[in-house]
């Protein structure tokens, strides 16, 4: 008889669970703790975009801000109108001291919706 009480690994459920912890993580601004859980979710689910969007915000609030710009270039390779994965890319290229390349994201997330914080930011009257 199979044993059913012993897990065979992470089950989907499991990757919805620490997908919903990891958000929560995040905003009570423990980013790493984000991170740790969205690996696994991304190890299993490498397709899985709303995953990495939320990855690359993590690592954007712990700083890492280059594996956040992977992160956000993989989202924005998949959904190329991905308006606030450009201004989060192009807040990215800011932090990092690239002002041209994140003139251009904010510029795309404006032009793809015309949110007030996207406008704001693309500066299109400079």
């Amino acid at each position: 008889m199979p044993e059913t009480s012993g897990s065979t690994g992470p089950t989907p459920e499991t990757h919805v669970i620490d997908f919903r912890a990891a958000e929560q993580l995040l905003a009570a601004r423990d980013p790493r703790g984000a991170v740790k859980l969205l690996d696994g979710v991304i190890a299993t689910h490498p397709e899985n975009t709303a995953a990495r969007l939320l990855r690359a915000r993590a690592f954007f609030a712990a700083a890492q801000l280059r594996p956040a710009e992977l992160e956000f270039q993989i989202v924005l390779e998949r959904e190329p109108d991905n308006a606030f994965a450009h201004f989060a890319l192009a807040r990215t290229f800011e932090r990092q001291g690239r002002p041209d390349q994140a003139k251009r994201h904010f510029r795309l997330a404006a032009a793809l919706d015309p949110n007030p914080e996207f406008l704001k930011a693309a500066r299109f009257d400079s």
